[in-house]
């Protein structure tokens, strides 16, 4: 499977520093083995949609991507805070 990433999702991560950069890298290789192996969230536009657990800068964040075969598509980081609600509107720049 071939990655992806949204414009939105290339600016968050350009903001981190090296430390957290590495730490969703290595996220991003687990994801290219088995894509399936997050947690599943649910979404109005698509039906695979998942998010991976991450802690940078000691708040709780989520990548959240779409597995569209034969990519996947990293849409964006997301505070846990909150910031669910705004997903769908994430979700369009897919």
């Amino acid at each position: 499977m071939k990655i992806k990433a949204t414009a939105l999702f290339k600016k968050q991560v350009s903001a981190l520093n090296q430390r957290n950069r590495r730490i969703i890298y290595e996220k991003i290789e687990l994801l290219k083995e088995n894509p399936y192996r997050y947690k599943k969230i649910r979404s109005k536009k698509y039906s695979r949609v998942f998010r991976i657990r991450l802690n940078i800068e000691q708040k709780e964040t989520r990548l959240i991507y779409v597995v569209l075969s034969p990519n996947i598509i990293l849409v964006c980081l997301l505070e846990r805070k909150g910031e669910y609600k705004n997903l769908e509107k994430y979700l369009k720049q897919v």
